[in-house]
């Protein structure tokens, strides 16, 4: 069986975020995962779509070939 702890590692130290449950002894495998540094998203900038995105003239307009579907 195969149990994963998160934990932080400090100075030559494991700091577990938790305790196993269950286990007194057991063979362990320590995986070191780089620490993402956030990246704050830039400003947006407003009409950069604009002119690329169209509908038809008849959007709005009752589809009649779902009529018998709808009723």
């Amino acid at each position: 069986m195969t149990t994963t702890i998160d934990g932080i590692y400090e100075n030559g130290k494991i700091t577990l975020n938790e305790l196993p449950k269950n286990i007194e002894k057991a063979q362990v495998k320590v995986v070191f995962e780089e620490t993402k540094q956030k990246v704050e998203p830039g400003k947006r900038k407003m009409g950069i779509f604009r002119g690329t995105i169209t509908m038809s003239d008849d959007f709005d307009e009752t589809m009649t070939e779902l009529e018998e579907f709808w009723t």
